[in-house]
């Protein structure tokens, strides 16, 4: 969707009041460093951003392809898999027609409608005059092309600068510049960053006045050390208010304190913009989370759900389980993550094994030519992609694996391995690329029980009710509805403990199940021709039933194939021929994978009753 009309429609009818925001990601150097972003913006998905921004390859160089690549990658999975409106970077400086011409088709083919246009850093060396005829000069020569072959599917972004530019101080030459950039097509314009507010308006007031009539939405860096906010601010050029040094040259040696106080005047700052009319606030995020969300929470711009106070944070690695996990602001219209790609707008149906590894199951299905938008048709195979087209399947390095999940030399420190998972002191599991979700907090004790006795869980969800569509945790969908849903655990057991599992439940009626191993060999109680039992469903005002989350055998035998592999792939990373590699083998070449289904959802404890008494230790 385009940001400009994105914004009319959340600044109209009862929500115009409310204040917008949107973030600021760039480009990470290092393979780890992309994962661990992806993370942080899923984390950050919670916070309700009305879009984001992916920067371009900076510093004015054509020579890294893979740069470039990178950041039509990062634009893919944002608009894709995790669901966020995504605007592009894109610079044009001494950058060939041809490099332009394949971003421009790269963000079209993700479902990406928003570019922000950039003339660049120059090259070191370089002038205009040294731009041959295949290459652009000016922001505005960028604009013209994109107008000129995409019509007006884009929605184009430009940038202001309200306290000059290195090149040209004068704001009102720059003024004339923006307004040539407008008049050439763009929709919206994001200023440099800035900290002193009433230039800033002064600025918007003489925009206004020559003729720039586009939104306006300020850059906001937020502070988070001293020498940062110094060091960025003098790279920008920009004025630092008076007060600012004042409350903060004192504290300078104290990080804690800085970003304390350093919340409260950007914050001030915010809310000053927006009694002046302001309505949308772009937030620089230097990669980070933690600034950033208690600038939002100072603005009560947040609706928390069980809050947590924000952890530290490394712009490298993957921090701890963050606060912006429990942060909830608006319901979602389905219970999983919606993806905003071209192709996939329609789909309304997903199989639950996938739950909990989201950018797996769309690079899996990313060559379907249609997808299920009402019910799994009985009729339809979904043909899976091939693992092996995919590569490896971990998420992270054989270094970063070690560090978060360890090396368990027995079944036992396995189970405990979950079993920090569960308690919120690992952020995941080679079958979990996120933290443990709130939605399981209500039987978190009996998934520590089950997992304590050997019974390790990769996938869970508690019976629902009907409770209310806009349920803190629980909803989704439109408002006045009611949200249920089925008991449903996914376990990694040894085949002996699986057979013992296999002949307790069954003496529950209400259980179905499905079993495999690494071979294939199924076993399910499963009606054969019953087909998919829909785990998760609403019921709304003028709707027919929405049945989003289902178990079907065709996806839960693929599904296995990457399971297993997970295991493989995770004993790859332990130390060769140790105990950790051995044991981790013999889970993806010995063990079984058993989902359960317990259709009685309006029991809350039933499904765990079926396992009680069982223990692999």
């Amino acid at each position: 969707m385009k940001i400009s009309q994105k914004l009319a429609q959340a600044h109209s009818g009862s929500q115009a009041s409310r204040p917008t925001y949107s973030f600021e990601y760039f480009v990470p150097k290092t393979t780890q460093g992309v994962q661990n972003l992806y993370d942080r913006m899923d984390r950050m998905y919670d916070l309700g951003p009305a879009f984001i921004d992916v920067t371009w390859n900076a510093g004015g160089s054509t020579e890294s392809p893979s740069a470039n690549n990178l950041t039509t990658e990062i634009v893919a999975t944002a608009q894709g898999i995790l669901g966020l409106e995504t605007c592009m970077h894109l610079t044009c400086t001494g950058m060939p027609k041809e490099t332009v011409e394949a971003a421009l088709e790269q963000a079209y083919k993700a479902g990406c409608q928003n570019i922000l246009a950039l003339r660049g850093d120059k090259a070191e060396g370089k002038s205009d005059s040294d731009s041959d005829k295949d290459t652009f000069i000016y922001a505005k020569d960028l604009i013209r092309f994109i107008r000129n072959k995409y019509g007006d599917y884009f929605d184009i972004c430009v940038a202001g600068y309200p306290e000059g530019h290195p090149e040209e101080p004068d704001p009102k030459v720059l003024i004339k510049y923006l307004k040539e950039k407008v008049d050439a097509g763009a929709n919206f314009v994001i200023t440099q960053m800035f900290y002193n507010v009433d230039t800033f308006l002064s600025w918007v007031q003489q925009c206004r006045e020559a003729g720039i009539n586009v939104p306006i939405i300020p850059g906001i860096m937020p502070i988070s050390t001293y020498a940062s906010f110094l060091r960025r601010a003098n790279w920008c050029q920009v004025d630092i208010p008076k007060h600012f040094l004042e409350a903060l040259e004192p504290i300078k040696g104290d990080d804690s304190e800085v970003r304390e106080v350093g919340t409260q005047l950007v914050a001030d700052m915010c809310r000053k913009m927006l009694a002046n009319g302001i309505t949308h606030l772009h937030f620089y995020t230097m990669n980070l989370e933690r600034a950033t969300i208690m600038i939002l929470e100072s603005l009560s711009l947040l609706e928390q759900s069980p809050a947590v106070t924000p952890q530290e944070e490394r712009p490298t690695s993957s921090s701890s389980v963050s606060s912006s996990s429990s942060l909830k602001v608006n319901n979602p219209p389905l219970p999983w993550r919606q993806s905003l790609g071209l192709t996939r707008k329609e789909e309304s149906v997903r199989p639950i094994f996938w739950k909990n590894r989201k950018h797996s199951y769309v690079a899996r299905t990313q060559d379907w030519d249609e997808f299920p938008n009402g019910r799994w048709g009985d009729s339809r195979s979904p043909a899976y992609g091939e693992l092996e087209r995919y590569g490896g399947v971990m998420r992270h390095s054989s270094a970063r694996a070690r560090e978060i999940w360890g090396q368990p030399a027995s079944y036992r420190e396995l189970a405990s391995t979950f079993v920090r998972y569960i308690n919120g002191k690992t952020s995941s599991l080679p079958w979990s690329d996120s933290p443990i979700s709130a939605e399981v907090d209500e039987i978190k004790p009996q998934l520590i029980d089950l997992n304590t006795r050997g019974i390790l869980t990769i996938n869970s969800q508690p019976s629902v009710n009907g409770v209310p569509s806009n349920h803190p945790v629980h909803g989704w969908g439109p408002a006045h509805g009611y949200v249920y849903q089925k008991a449903y655990l996914e376990l990694l057991v040894p085949e002996s403990l699986a057979d013992k599992i296999i002949a307790q439940i069954t003496q529950d009626p209400q259980i179905t199940y499905y079993s495999v191993d690494n071979a294939g060999h199924l076993e399910t109680n499963a009606p054969e021709n019953g087909g998919p039992n829909a785990v998760t469903w609403g019921i709304y005002p003028g709707h027919e039933v929405i049945q989003p989350t289902i178990v079907e055998k065709i996806s839960f035998l693929a599904w296995k194939d990457e399971a297993f592999k997970l295991a493989h792939e995770w004993a790859r990373c332990c130390d060769k021929d140790s105990a950790a590699q051995k044991l981790l083998n013999e889970v993806a070449d010995q063990w079984r994978l058993i989902n359960i289904v317990h259709n009685d959802f309006q029991s809350s404890n039933k499904i765990f009753e079926a396992l009680a008494g069982i223990s692999a230790f």
